[in-house]
């Protein structure tokens, strides 16, 4: 028995010895060549010496480059574009030869796929920002949006708050239109007989010639109200910049705050853009493989895992790690306000959001997992009334129609993504099956009933979205296995569903590899029929095991086989993992979190390790 129970010793070391002093856990998020290439162009753009960087960056992007001269947005993914385009002008600006072969490869790729014109809208702003692409081809947005209240369609809110913090400066750019040097050409990378189609904005119907006229009222001398509005957006970026000198700590809005507000006249020893640049250091990774720049990171999503994954080990509520852990996620609850408000009639927060410092826009699945996680791993005397203000703030960010969202309440405009300006990403925040199950699981853990009315209505989403072969769709991770994990644990706490449970073990078990082992592609977000198919990887082989656990299967032979994948796949306490199975936006943006690799396949150990008697003991004996 000991033979089994040691994998699990070893991956509990493993997290342990991780473990930075203060508490917390947070592995490398891990997602393409877009971050570091734009971080080199946000640099150009503000005139930010390149050398500390340039031979780091250089080895990233050659390392992540593939042998037909692309890059990807996931590993072994197609051939991305605009992902190639950007590298490749990185590349360029940073002294590499043109003739090389690894830039004359990417340029054979990214004019056998159509060229500057075929790229999508962020690459081809940034090409304008430095005169390389027309900003006649460029979706026009006004800056006067920021008026619109948030009733009135269109207006700021009705974006989801990653989109609507990267639209608020790009009103500003947009109307700017800048054009600084960027030291080389990239007229190379026009397919011959496209040249016209640069100055064309795709689209049809009344936004497309919306579009039109903006463009001629852009030309005009007078545009009354327009430098109000572009001073009013600067007071509100200026308002949510985070402790960190981030922008809702994510890479997108917060190189666009600052290309926005120094148009408008911040000169780069503003303390405002001071805190900004220098907080993008925070996200630089640099070691052998290169120099590169996080999308994000992770640190209360990692830990609020970790420290379950511990606890269902076997580690004791007063265990010094756990203890540390639950200190910090303590301290880490957000009390103040954020735009979540405008459509929330709460006025106490009590969440928690995904980063360090991000505390404007707190989430709801960290809040839910963080409060099941704090549950778990301390008395109720010293969490409870932390618990009790996640549970109000998570009751007041219901949906109308039952179900939860990450970041707000009925954030569903469709009418955005009639605009010509949104080909990329999720441009809305709408509630899904994974974030709402995790809600329903930690409210489970507190006691709520199926028939409860805040809880009935989410069973019945979750009804409705089960798909026809048996699963369930998943927004924030890799697919349709991280949500049938999500829906399966969460009615199986609630001791409910059994017919749509049963539905979907019938399709997990059909899509278990000859390995043992479960995988999904993120290519299952551009086409279903890829559900469930894909290599094995250790993370989502745990969450189809864990899928099984919860659902009362840990000694059927296919969770077995599962197990023994995990097992034999283990190397130095740890897992290897180069697929991406974190979801940033489908289709288009997708995480390595290189901490999913262990702690969910410490978490499959462990459940299968309480379902012995006797086991936790001897499991752990080896655990200092």
């Amino acid at each position: 028995m000991l033979a089994e129970t040691t994998g699990l010793a070893a991956a509990v070391q493993w997290l342990l010895d991780r473990q930075a002093p203060d508490g917390w856990w947070a592995g490398e998020l891990e997602t393409n060549a877009t971050m570091t290439a734009e971080h080199v162009l946000l640099c150009r753009f503000l005139g930010l010496d390149l050398a500390p960087i340039r031979a780091g960056v250089i080895r990233h992007l050659l390392r992540t480059q593939r042998d037909d001269g692309s890059w990807a947005l996931y590993a072994d993914g197609p051939a991305d574009l605009s992902t190639t385009i950007e590298a490749y002008v990185a590349l360029k600006v940073l002294g590499l030869d043109p003739a090389s072969a690894p830039l004359a490869r990417a340029r054979r790729m990214i004019l056998q796929q159509g060229g500057l014109a075929r790229a999508r809208v962020f690459t081809k702003i940034w090409l304008a920002l430095f005169g390389e692409y027309p900003w006649a081809g460029i979706p026009s947005m006004p800056p006067e949006l920021v008026y619109l209240p948030p009733r009135v369609p269109l207006n700021l809110y009705d974006f989801a708050c990653w989109a609507r913090g990267t639209i608020a400066p790009l009103l500003i750019v947009l109307t700017r239109q800048p054009r600084r040097p960027l030291g080389v050409t990239t007229r190379e990378l026009i397919v011959p007989g496209t040249e016209r189609q640069l100055e064309r904005v795709p689209g049809q119907g009344i936004f497309w010639w919306a579009d039109k006229l903006l463009k001629v009222y852009d030309r005009l001398p007078w545009q009354p109200g327009r430098a109000r509005a572009r001073r009013q957006l600067v007071d509100w970026i200026i308002a949510r910049q985070e402790a960190d000198g981030s922008w809702g700590g994510i890479q997108p809005p917060w190189v666009y705050s600052l290309i926005a507000l120094h148009l408008e006249g911040l000169p780069l020893d503003h303390p405002v853009l001071q805190r900004g640049i220098q907080g993008l250091e925070r996200f630089a990774l640099s070691d052998d493989t290169g120099w590169r720049l996080q999308a994000c990171m992770s640190p209360v999503w990692d830990t609020a895992w970790a420290l379950l994954a511990l606890r269902r080990a076997g580690l004791g509520q007063d265990h010094p790690a756990l203890r540390r852990a639950v200190d910090w996620l303590l301290a880490e609850q957000i009390t103040g306000g954020g735009d979540w408000q405008v459509r929330c009639r709460a006025r106490e927060c009590g969440g928690w959001a995904f980063e360090f410092d991000n505390d404007l826009y707190p989430d709801v699945d960290d809040t839910a997992v963080v409060a099941l996680a704090l549950y778990e791993a301390a008395p109720w005397s010293r969490v409870g009334a932390a618990i009790e203000r996640a549970r109000r703030w998570l009751l007041a960010m219901r949906s109308s129609n039952g179900a939860w969202a990450a970041f707000d309440r009925d954030n569903c405009s469709r009418l955005v993504y009639q605009l010509p300006f949104a080909d990329f990403g999720a441009m809305t925040d709408p509630p899904s099956e994974d974030v709402t199950a995790h809600v329903l699981e930690m409210l489970a853990a507190l006691g709520y009933a199926p028939a409860h009315p805040l809880v009935a209505p989410a069973l019945r989403y979750l009804c409705r979205t089960q798909t026809a072969w048996g699963a369930w769709f998943g927004r924030w991770g890799v697919n349709y296995l991280y949500g049938t994990w999500c829906v399966v644990t969460a009615l199986a706490r609630l001791r409910t569903g059994r017919r749509q449970v049963a539905r979907a073990l019938r399709w997990l078990l059909t899509v278990q590899n000859a390995d043992g082992g479960w995988g999904e592609t993120c290519y299952s977000y551009e086409d279903p029929s890829f559900a469930g198919r894909g290599r094995s990887t250790p993370s989502q082989t745990a969450w189809a095991v864990l899928t099984l656990q919860n659902a009362g299967l840990g000694a059927h032979p296919a969770c077995r086989r599962g197990l023994t994948y995990l097992r034999e796949r283990q190397v130095d306490g740890t897992w290897d993992e180069p697929e991406y199975t974190g979801t940033g936006f489908p289709r288009d943006f997708y995480i390595n979190y290189h901490l999913y690799r262990h702690i969910f396949p410490t978490l499959a150990l462990a459940q299968d390790n309480q379902a012995a008697p006797g086991r936790p003991a001897r499991a752990l004996q080896e655990v200092r």
